[in-house]
């Protein structure tokens, strides 16, 4: 009969016997509460969000998450009840209103009167914008309109401008027909200074058809009845006095001539036009003989 042996092993060794932390175990057997559900979540999210940029769904969705915050702004009393305008004569309301932002929907809340401002300057016709939020629900707009100048032709095209040379409209409505027209590459930024000189000479500006700024150094006046006027690039006045003083005492814009050069201070050049250079020359032909006449 075998005799079964059991080891004893002393208190103190048992004790060295390693042992996982309870702590740990119940970490690792129990995860938090609601781990599940927020990786769920944040998983979803991420789906979405990636089905949002891939799609072109952003300006959609921030669109809709403005409403969403504007209709809570507004339940709360900061709807824009009243708009005060001032200054708008070329622009009208309605168009004054969308530029800045303003809709049925806007709070005056979360309206950025900063970048309302800026998108109102950024239109040709405004030159300066003020915007002001008067809480809770009052807000007023006050613009300064640039003014219609002159035409402006650049390659065959004519286009309105103001007199700092902002285009104001690419096309030419009928109520803009009689401003001055300049012609050529940098005349609307140059044509402020140039026609306040040429208004001091009312019988030039009232013959005036067209101003053609020449390698934006000088000036050429195309006048109605089809004459031609070379101005200098300095002293511009100057010249500008002799032709009205020609034009007084020798009726020179009214004589048959193509060109009057007025580039040199000290003499007037003046070329006839075909007609009238065909004629001197007929008229200055030695004249033959009559048959039959006397030797």
């Amino acid at each position: 009969m075998r005799r079964r042996f059991r080891m004893h092993v002393p208190t103190w060794l048992t004790a060295l016997r390693p042992q996982r932390p309870r702590f740990l175990a119940r970490i690792v057997r129990q995860p938090p509460p609601g781990l599940g559900i927020a990786a769920s979540a944040l998983l979803l999210a991420s789906a979405i969000g990636y089905g949002i940029v891939v799609g072109q769904h952003v300006p959609v969705v921030l669109d809709w998450a403005k409403d969403v915050r504007d209709a809570a702004a507004n339940s709360l009393g900061f709807r824009i009840a009243a708009v005060a305008l001032t200054g708008e004569k070329e622009i009208s309301r309605e168009e004054i209103l969308t530029i800045a932002g303003v809709t049925g929907r806007a709070s005056l809340l979360f309206l950025d009167a900063d970048a309302a401002r800026a998108r109102l300057m950024a239109n040709p016709w405004i030159a300066d914008a003020a915007v002001l939020k008067l809480y809770p629900d009052r807000l007023q707009i006050t613009i300064k309109e640039r003014q219609a100048f002159a035409l402006w032709q650049k390659d065959r095209h004519v286009q309105v401008i103001a007199a700092d040379g902002t285009v104001l409209e690419a096309y030419v409505e009928r109520r803009y027909l009689n401003l001055p027209l300049v012609v050529g590459k940098g005349a609307e930024r140059q044509a402020k200074d140039f026609l306040a000189v040429l208004d001091r000479y009312a019988p030039i500006r009232a013959q005036l058809r067209a101003s053609i700024l020449v390698a934006q150094r000088r000036w050429n006046l195309r006048l109605q009845n089809g004459i031609d006027v070379e101005l200098p690039e300095t002293d511009t006045a100057a010249a500008l006095e002799r032709l009205v003083v020609l034009d007084r005492d020798k009726k020179l814009l009214s004589r048959d001539i193509a060109l009057v050069d007025l580039r040199l201070p000290d003499r007037v050049t003046v070329r006839l036009s075909d007609a009238a250079a065909l004629a001197r020359d007929d008229a200055l032909k030695p004249k033959k003989p009559k048959k039959g006449g006397s030797a």
